[in-house]
């Protein structure tokens, strides 16, 4: 960052102690004169030939230092790091005598509603875009993602005809809604206003809005007014350039995150700012009422200053040159003289967000003159008045959890690693962090094997920290810092974790068992079983913590979730790794640093977690100390700009308190491997791409799935998976208990050796890198950073040959979609769709055979009406077991709910529908439409593979030894008792909606309707 002086103050002129430029404070201390002779005369002694020896050898220094000739092991011994020099500045009203009605206004007659109202609607956001496409829109996104805001994306050109977009039953549907385009909402058709302004008034609704620079941008200097709408007296202006951004001490209840009167001191990006101008406050006399009225309506929330306006004090009494440093001139002192300053300081303040609090027409708003890309501010802004306009419903609690991890305490090349030095400054650094955070302590991450394998001076920077071990907490990797998933070898991980152990005893480390942390974090996600087993074994750990899951980047996307009993928490990174050591060498310069810490992504994450756990490195805390001069200007800023609470826990608390955050992450959502190259190269090289099926036949029961499963084993380039002990061919590992066994689990029914032996190929489809040499079984691990994520995953999409799996649980189930595409997001989806109405009937008999007792006990029609004599004598056992069943027959028939939530996950050209009637009849015919849908190769005639069977009733596949047909057991294809006329009768109103809607959901992805539904449709509800 780079800043000039005022040109009142280039000249050196009323600028004597310590001056401030956008918050960031230089020391200016002349020598007084005595010292000034005092240095001539002693530089006077030095000979000519002295200076030249020093003037020789200084230019020598300095070639070799910024040519980078210096070895870095001795660069890091002359280095200064760089200070925290951020430095918080306030506005105070200069004089209580100078009335601010706002304050007055805003603090008591217009305090937000509490009224039940906003009870009446849901916490989600309704946000109009101008396109799918549009950088602020994808930004306001990100921001309610980040969150774990619920919301809705709409275009803003998309018409309304009824209330029913915003209106379900008697609930709003929004708390708040926003336009990235302010513009389109005050151009709304008059029919379109009308209908969103009365939802806003009837449910207590807020709308925010942003001037968009793309539609109105000015490219000159010259001052532009306009009006928002003829009938809204807040007009807008643009072509300025403003400096001094700040915030109004009148709008403290709309704020919550953002603390109150602070200003940024400099100038602003941009030089077309938009600003607000709303209605001039009324005088003390004399006016009317509608002047009055409209002027108590408008609150400035954040004001910057024209940039040409030159500022001698701040309100408060604070000079320019001294920043709250010294009270050069008191206003107070002068008290007319101030309030005519004071008039004249907010008279060239411009309105950059504004809050209309709803007197002028019933409706709060929130206008932002700009995004977020001019000014960090608006997105923390833009943060409270979510929070403001929900009435509190979408907000975030004030506390934040912090944790600090420093990995690889020993680990580091040479010249790179802490030194005495550094280790007294971390420990010196902690007590300062204890000022913002009571009882804060490091978590330092050791692997033994390291420990004295640097210089000297850096070996007994090692034996310092042992020294100090006592002030920190100590959690192990691994001993010689391998990565966990080169083996499937649980024993060889258990050594390298006891390794350590002995490690700890032996130098009296003060070891947390509960938390743990993997090299490179391998094997933590995507999940490495023998790693959780062997921590769990030897360390008796509950948790870790990862970037990785379930991806890297986004970063506001990472999450938690637990496996196995162990807590796996979101690491955050600060923009810090083991190769940014020096600030000068900072990829993208010492600015992108200080743009993340003062506004950016380090700052934000304090905002958007709740929970931080934040990755360093021993080097961050070596060389120039980057990891200190980052966090204690972070917590600086945010102790300045916030009102955040920051608490420091103890790993196992840590994870305790995220979990209650966020219950709903416990259960992890498990993602391919192959689609990540970060993730395939910190998977087990003992599995294959290959081994996950191309295409899922999900059901729904009693369908025909299984008959199509048969047809399709008769495909020579298909295998399907192994079969269950429980489930039979049916995995059934998206919905139920076996997802949380997790991958591996899931995959040991698609073997690879199965596939390398039925299609005679060779070990390429495998996951084994030669370069890798890790196969030795003996108990060891050997270390090779060299080859990480040096491996690109193969393009098995476009083997002709693979696995599929069948599960006919899959189609009804809640989560079975998300899980499916999160971990097989390019599988082909096969529905089969019969009459519900026959469908629940088959399961109902179906169960009977199983000798299900309330399937025995019950008719087919009370069953699925629930119409019961003496109903009340049951007991709660078997009402239960009752309703149990009833569902099982009724709800997979709600056919077209169940397709669209799989289409809100997999497009339409992945999935096909078939129909289960046409399957019993025309079998051939169906085979050949699914062979081109599945793009299965070679495309066989499957009249030389099924046969109809006149003894079994339906078409079996043809054995080739005998020339026979090989049909399904007895348990397929049964003859049942004709439906009862009153249930068929019940099942057809019930089903009648349902039926109705799967026909629109058909016709709008053009798909012929079956018999069976047109005649279902046909006959009378």
């Amino acid at each position: 960052m780079r800043y000039k002086l005022l040109p009142q103050y280039q000249n050196g002129n009323d600028h004597d102690g310590s001056f401030a430029i956008n918050g960031f404070v230089i020391n200016h201390n002349p020598l007084n004169v005595r010292q000034k002779f005092s240095l001539i005369s002693l530089f006077s002694r030095i000979s000519l030939r002295r200076w030249l020896i020093i003037s020789l050898l200084l230019t020598i220094i300095s070639f070799f230092y910024f040519n980078e000739l210096i070895p870095t092991q001795f660069r890091g011994w002359i280095r200064l790091p760089p200070k925290v020099n951020f430095y918080c500045f306030r506005v105070r009203n200069p004089s209580t005598s100078v009335d601010d009605y706002g304050q007055l206004l805003f603090s008591t007659q217009f305090k937000p509603s509490s009224s039940n109202h906003r009870l009446r609607s849901d916490s989600r956001i309704l946000l109009f875009v101008e396109t799918q496409y549009s950088r602020l829109g994808r930004q306001l996104i990100e921001v309610f993602e980040s969150l774990r805001f619920k919301y809705k994306a709409e275009l803003s050109n998309r018409p309304w005809s009824t209330a029913t977009p915003f209106i379900n039953q008697d609930k709003g549907k929004f708390s708040v809604i926003i336009f990235e385009n302010l513009h389109k909402y005050f151009k709304l058709n008059q029919y379109n206003r009308q209908l969103l302004d009365d939802y806003c008034r009837e449910f207590h609704v807020g709308i925010i809005g942003f001037l968009n620079n793309n539609h109105t941008a000015n490219n000159s200097s010259t001052i532009i007014t306009q009006s928002l709408d003829t009938n809204y007296p807040v007009k807008i202006k643009s072509g300025y350039q403003l400096k001094d951004y700040q915030l109004n001490p009148a709008a403290t209840n709309v704020l919550h995150i953002t603390r109150s009167s602070s200003i940024s001191l400099g100038p602003i990006i941009g030089d077309d700012w938009f600003v607000f101008e709303p209605p001039p406050p009324p005088p003390p006399r004399g006016i009317s009422n509608i002047t009055a009225h409209y002027s108590n309506s408008f609150i400035p929330i954040a004001q910057a200053l024209i940039n040409d306006f030159f500022v001698d004090t701040y309100p408060g009494g604070y000079r320019y040159s001294t920043f709250n440093r010294s009270y050069v001139h008191s206003l107070q002192s002068k008290e007319r003289n101030n309030v005519d300053y004071y008039n004249n300081y907010k008279e060239h303040l411009m309105t950059t967000v504004l809050l209309d609090n709803g007197s002028f027409d019933g409706i709060q708003r929130i206008l932002f003159g700009n995004g977020f890309d001019r000014s960090w501010l608006h997105k923390l802004l833009f943060i409270d008045s979510l929070h403001y306009l929900s009435n509190g419903k979408l907000s975030l609690p004030l506390k934040r959890y912090i944790q600090i991890d420093i990995d690889d305490i020993f680990v580091g090349e040479r010249g790179t690693r802490m030194k005495q030095a550094d280790v007294d400054a971390l420990v010196e650094f902690q007590q300062r962090l204890q000022l913002f955070m009571p009882g804060f302590r490091f978590n330092v991450g050791f692997s033994g094997k390291y420990f004295h394998r640097g210089f000297d001076v850096e070996n007994q920077g090692d034996d310092q920290m042992i020294r100090m071990a006592r002030h920190f907490r100590w959690f192990c990797h691994t001993y010689s810092h391998s990565q966990a998933h080169i083996t499937t070898n649980q024993t060889a991980i258990e050594n390298e974790l006891i390794a350590n152990q002995g490690f700890a005893r032996n130098n009296n480390l003060p070891v947390d068992n509960d938390y743990i942390v993997s090299p490179h974090h391998s094997g933590v996600y995507p999940v490495h079983e023998p790693l959780y087993d062997a921590w769990k074994n030897v360390w008796k750990v509950r948790v870790t913590s990862t970037e990785e899951y379930p991806h890297l980047r986004p970063s506001y996307l990472r999450h938690g979730f637990i496996h196995k009993g162990i807590m796996v928490l979101p690491r955050q990174t600060c923009g810090l790794y083991t190769h940014t050591i020096f600030i000068d060498r900072y990829p993208g310069g010492r600015d992108k640093l200080e743009k993340s810490i003062f506004g950016g992504d380090l700052f934000y994450s304090f905002i958007f977690n709740q929970v931080n756990v934040f990755m360093t490195h021993q080097s961050n805390y070596a060389n120039d100390r980057l990891a200190p001069y980052a966090f204690e200007s972070v917590l600086k800023f945010l102790q300045c700009w916030t009102n955040l609470e920051l608490h420091s826990l103890s790993p196992i608390q840590m994870a305790k308190k995220y979990f209650q955050i966020y219950p709903e992450e416990r259960d992890p959502i498990w993602m391919n491997p192959c689609d990540d190259r970060r993730h395939y190269n910190i998977w087990s090289t003992k599995k294959s791409c290959y081994q996950f099926p191309r295409f899922l036949i999900i059901g729904p029961q009693k369908t025909g799935s299984t008959a199509l499963y048969t047809f399709l084993q008769q495909h020579p380039s298909l295998l399907t998976n192994l079969p269950s002990n429980r489930t039979f061919e049916e995995i059934q590992f998206f919905n139920g208990p076996n997802y949380q066994k997790g991958i591996d689990w899931y995959l040991e029914f698609f073997p690879l050796s199965n596939l390398m032996d039925k299609f005679n190929i060779s070990t390429t489809i495998s996951n084994v890198t030669p370069a890798l040499n890790n196969n030795n079984m003996n108990g060891t691990l050997v270390h090779n950073q060299r080859n990480y994520f040096a491996r690109t995953p193969p393009n098995y999409l476009e083997e002709s040959m693979h696995y599929y799996e069948k599960s006919s649980t899959y189609f009804d189930g809640e989560q079975v979609p998300v899980r499916v595409h999160s971990l097989l997001p390019h599988a082909r989806i096969v529905m089969i769709l019969i009459s519900p109405t026959f469908r629940a009937y088959s399961w109902y008999q179906h169960m009977r055979v199983h000798n299900l007792s309330v399937a025995l006990q019950f008719s087919f029609y009370e069953v699925v009406s629930l119409n019961i004599p003496d109903k009340h004598l049951l007991d709660k056992i078997t009402m239960k077991r009752l309703r149990d069943l009833r569902n099982r027959c009724l709800n997979p028939g709600m056919y077209a709910i169940h397709i669209e939530r799989w289409l809100s996950f997999f497009p339409q050209q992945q999935i096909t529908i078939i129909d289960g009637e046409e399957l019993r009849r025309n079998p051939i015919s169906v085979m050949d439409h699914l062979q081109t849908f599945l793009k299965l190769e070679p495309h066989i005639d499957y009249r030389q593979k099924i046969r109809y069977d006149h003894h079994k009733g339906f078409f079996c596949p043809i054995n080739p030894s005998t020339n026979g047909t090989k049909c399904l057991g007895k348990s397929k294809g049964r003859q049942y008792p004709k439906m009862n006329r009153l249930a068929w009768k019940y099942l057809h109103r019930y089903y009648w909606h349902h039926n109705l809607a799967l026909s629109k959901l058909l016709n709008r992805l053009r798909i012929n309707l079956p018999n069976w539904l047109v005649t279902e449709l046909s006959k009378k509800s």
